[in-house]
């Protein structure tokens, strides 16, 4: 069974919330949409608001999910939804930076891999 991580694609004022990754060593530097492993007995969706409290410190909405399953390796699958923040003020309790990106922006930083072909859905769909 795959290990299953959530992301949130957190779109405001027409931008994409990013973050940038403090660890684990061979992904320090790289960026992300914020998110993370789901516990088990844990709905995806549940795991996805808990990840942006805990890394955030924002309550988030979610909308529709972006595509299916994005594989990450050959044991875990990434699964995103578009969300919106409905509390608090995004702040980088486990990143190094966050960075709101315009359309324009999208691939003006290092995308981790398993990240990027959900950054160009994100652009084909014009979702921001």
């Amino acid at each position: 069974m795959d290990l299953v991580v959530v992301g949130a694609a957190i779109i405001a004022d027409g931008r994409l919330l990013t973050a940038q990754r403090a660890e684990p060593p061979h992904m320090a530097g790289g960026w992300e949409l914020p998110g993370g492993k789901v516990d088990p007995g844990e709905s995806d969706e549940d795991a996805l608001v808990r990840e942006c409290a805990e890394e955030l410190a924002v309550k988030v909405r979610l909308g529709r999910r972006i595509g299916t399953d994005w594989r990450l390796s050959d044991k875990a699958v990434l699964r995103v939804w578009t969300a919106e923040i409905v509390e608090g003020t995004p702040q980088p309790l486990e990143h190094l930076a966050l960075r709101w990106l315009t359309p324009h922006e999208l691939y003006d930083v290092d995308w981790l891999p398993g990240d990027r072909p959900v950054i160009d859905a994100i652009a084909d769909a014009h979702l921001i």
